[in-house]
């Protein structure tokens, strides 16, 4: 797998998601050719790194069997290895399909319940020795101390990765915005996600077209891009690692002109 440097750059995950029930792009990229149509347009406008999703994660989602998510995403992820020289990251948080999915030549595996879903998970992925994006989620937005309370629930999951054997140089931290959080916790971390970085790992911010967006500026998601590109902006100034986005072209522009600034 290409190796990212983890300092000084901000790379670009483009979303596809092979689901017909998605937020914002549901069903549009379900069918094999429109699929990798959109992955070699999204590496035409300057993606580093694709993420599969087989299962939506909006809120109210249907949870898919563990067959019928493998169905749909082992096939494309073969098919973009042999097509494209790409990063592949696959969305999910269950150890079978992790596993489907690695075997069909996913690199990463991003896990919406930083391993404390399916507890064979850290496993599956030490194993192969992938590299994972692990979230901060909780089932209910109740917090002490909101921002002292991700740190933790977060040590929890880097805990649960090494005791699988998951070294730390295949780790990526991801806040968890529009996950187990209220409107205003959302725009909390996205504001101090540097507070992170204490953690020692790199950071993957992920808000694209997402509620907090959406209630912010009164707008659907198809609408939401510029309310992103802030959001990445931000994502720069605070040394996040990646930002996981469905608009290439103009994610990759704004990380341009915000590194220009902030770097020379």
């Amino acid at each position: 797998m290409r190796e990212f440097q983890t300092k000084g750059h901000t790379y670009v995950m483009g979303i596809l998601n092979v689901t017909p029930d998605s937020f914002s792009d549901g069903g549009q990229y379900n069918q094999m050719d429109a699929a990798l149509f959109h992955v070699e347009e999204m590496i035409k406008e300057g993606m580093d790194i694709v993420d599969i999703g087989g299962e939506s994660t909006r809120p109210g989602y249907t949870v898919l069997s563990e067959e019928e998510e493998i169905a749909r995403v082992a096939p494309i992820i073969e098919k973009i290895k042999t097509k494209f020289n790409i990063p592949i990251s696959l969305d999910t948080y269950k150890a079978k399909v992790a596993k489907a999915g690695m075997k069909a030549g996913a690199d990463l595996i991003n896990d919406i319940w930083g391993l404390k879903y399916d507890m064979e998970l850290a496993g599956v992925i030490a194993e192969a020795e992938a590299s994972c994006c692990l979230m901060h989620n909780r089932k209910e937005a109740v917090y002490q101390d909101y921002m002292q309370d991700v740190i933790v629930d977060l040590q929890e999951t880097i805990a649960i990765a090494h005791k699988a054997g998951i070294a730390d140089g295949k780790i990526i931290l991801d806040p968890g915005v529009g996950f187990g959080k209220t409107y205003e916790n959302n725009l909390e971390i996205i504001k101090r996600m540097e507070q992170l970085h204490t953690l020692g790992y790199p950071v993957l911010l992920g808000t694209s077209r997402k509620s907090v967006i959406g209630l912010t500026l009164n707008l659907p998601p198809k609408e939401r891009v510029e309310g992103t590109l802030v959001t990445t902006v931000m994502a720069v100034m605070k040394d996040a690692m990646f930002v996981r986005v469905h608009d290439v072209k103009e994610n990759v522009r704004a990380i341009k002109m915000a590194e220009a600034i902030l770097y020379g």
